[in-house]
C-alpha cells in the first residue's frame, strides 16, 4: 500500500470531527448522564429492595476508579510517547533534507541545481501538509519529487559513477525512507479509535458505578461529582489533543523545517 492510501484510509478517527473543546464538553455531559442513571437506578432499588450493600459496592466503586486511573495513566504515556515521536521525526527529516541538499553539489550541472530546486520544492511541501486540505496533494507531490530526484540520481550514477556521487544517493535514500516514517507516525501510528471508545466506556461504567454507591446515601455532594467530572474529562481532552498534531495546545513544531526552509531560499 503506498503512503497516500495510508493517508485515505486511517488518517481520521471519528473524534478528530469534533473540535477539541466539543470533545470536552461531550465527555463531560456523557459522565454526568452515566453518574446521574446510576444514582436514580440505586434510589429506586433501595426504595422497592434494600439490599444493604454499601460497603460492597463501595470497595467495587474504589477498583473500578482504580482500573480508570491506571488505564488513562496508560493511554495518556501512549499519547505523551506518539507525540515525542512526531517531534523527533521532523527534526529528523529536516536534518536528512538539509544534508541531502548539500551533497547534491556533487552532481554535475545541471543535475545539482535541478535537484536543489526539487529539494527546496519539497520543503515547501512538507510545510504545506501542515494544512489539512492540502495534505493529500502535498504528499502526492512529495513522492512525485522522489521519483524525479532518483531519476537524476540514477542517471549520473550511471554516467559517471564515483563515491560522492553515493554519498548523495545514500543521502537522498534517507529523505525517501523518512518520508514514509513521518506518515506513519504522523498519520498511521496512532491511539486506536476502538481504545479511545473502550476508555470511554469504562469511564461511563465507572461513574455509573459512582452514581449508584452515592444512592446509598441520605444526601450527595453535586459539587463534588461535578468537580471530579471537570477534572476526569481534563484527562480524556489531554490525550485526545495528545493524538492532534497540529490541532489544540500540544502541537508538534515544525520549526527545524521552517529554519531549512528560510536557509534554502537565501542560499544564493
Amino acid at each position: 500500500m503506498s503512503s497516500i492510501q495510508s493517508v485515505d484510509v486511517l488518517s481520521l478517527q471519528p473524534l478528530d470531527r469534533f473540535p477539541l473543546w466539543a470533545v470536552y464538553i461531550l465527555t463531560v455531559i456523557v459522565l454526568l448522564i452515566a453518574a446521574e442513571g446510576g444514582y436514580q437506578l440505586s434510589k429506586a432499588v433501595q426504595r422497592h429492595m434494600p439490599d444493604r450493600a454499601e460497603s460492597l459496592v463501595g470497595a467495587l466503586n474504589g477498583a473500578t476508579l482504580a482500573l480508570l486511573a491506571f488505564l488513562l495513566a496508560f493511554v495518556t504515556g501512549s499519547a505523551v510517547n506518539s507525540l515525542t515521536a512526531r517531534r523527533q521525526a521532523v527534526v529528523t527529516e529536516a536534518n536528512a533534507i538539509g544534508t541531502t541538499y548539500l551533497r547534491a553539489g556533487y552532481l554535475p550541472d545541471p543535475y545539482a541545481a535541478e535537484s536543489r530546486q526539487l529539494l527546496s520544492e519539497y520543503v515547501d511541501k512538507r510545510l504545506e501538509a501542515l494544512d489539512p486540505t492540502k495534505t493529500v496533494q502535498a504528499i502526492v507531490r512529495s513522492e512525485e519529487i522522489h521519483n524525479e530526484l532518483w531519476m537524476r540520481a540514477e542517471t549520473v550514477a550511471n554516467a559517471s559513477p564515483s563515491p560522492t556521487t553515493a554519498l548523495y544517493i545514500a543521502a537522498l535514500n534517507e529523505v525517501i525512507d523518512l518520508h514514509t516514517d513521518r506518515i506513519n507516525v504522523e498519520l498511521v501510528a496512532r491511539l486506536p479509535s476502538a481504545l479511545i471508545f473502550l476508555l470511554y466506556l469504562i469511564a461511563i461504567l465507572s461513574l455509573g458505578l459512582v452514581g449508584i454507591y452515592a444512592g446509598y446515601a441520605e444526601r450527595r455532594s453535586l459539587i463534588a461529582l461535578v468537580a471530579f467530572v471537570l477534572t476526569l474529562s481534563v484527562v480524556f481532552l489531554l490525550i485526545s489533543d495528545l493524538s492532534r498534531g497540529q490541532e489544540g495546545v500540544l502541537r508538534v513544531s515544525h520549526q527545524a523545517l521552517i529554519d531549512l526552509q528560510r536557509q534554502f531560499n537565501t542560499s544564493p
